[in-house]
């Protein structure tokens, strides 16, 4: 279920940054960095913010701009901890969770990944959590509620596998109410959403599923 455009994902990256951290660096690499960033050169803007990193490893923004360019380069286990040292200078960066949980929630939900089964549950736990983090400083953005609900889906799928250790019917059952509690609260705010709607099917196929 696709939520963000490219430019509305670059738009998104600078919203909470102040005006004052916007204006050009003193530092070649992050203004380089930044460029790539807004060309959408994500590897490019990797290779240059990194090389910043030596004065500017406590720049909330700078690291911002590296969490979000490994998410879009798919390196997601850097983007998840690149990102949790931005929220640790600004921790109600609600973006910064966002993406967070995005990227935790592509690991978790790789079936073919090399992650056990225990690894993959953290980090779909993680990933809601950081959504709802999200939603608690932030209650009206419909994003954040549409992507904890694929979150809270991936999980039940993953707890609904009948393998020993991993299944739990009434985890994965309570994981696919929350993620149509979610998709809920969407339709009620948009009724005619057809991508809700059909993560609303599924949902309802995948809980009646457990039984079987």
């Amino acid at each position: 279920m696709k939520v963000f455009t490219p430019l509305l994902s670059l738009l998104f990256l600078f919203t909470g940054l102040n005006a004052q951290q916007r204006v050009e660096s003193q530092n070649t690499y992050v203004n380089l960095g930044q460029k790539a960033v807004m060309d959408g050169n994500f590897k490019l803007a990797v290779t240059h913010l990194e090389k910043s990193l030596s004065s500017e490893a406590n720049n909330a923004h700078v690291l911002y701009m590296l969490a979000y360019s490994y998410y879009h380069s798919g390196e997601y286990a850097k983007a998840v901890s690149t990102f949790g040292q931005v929220l640790s200078l600004r921790p109600n960066e609600v973006s910064a969770y966002y993406y967070r949980g995005k990227a935790r929630n592509v690991l978790g939900a790789q079936m073919s990944s090399s992650l056990t089964a225990l690894e993959r549950e953290k980090l779909l736990l993680a990933a809601i959590k950081d959504f709802s983090k999200a939603i608690e400083l932030n209650p009206e953005d419909t994003k954040l509620y549409q992507n904890r609900a694929i979150a809270y889906r991936d999980y039940g799928i993953l707890k609904g596998q009948k393998v020993p250790k991993v299944y739990d019917k009434n985890a994965a059952a309570n994981a696919y109410r929350a993620s149509m509690s979610d998709l809920q609260r969407l339709l009620d705010i948009n009724p005619g959403r057809k991508d809700v709607l059909d993560e609303m099917k599924k949902a309802r196929v995948y809980l009646s599923n457990l039984d079987n």
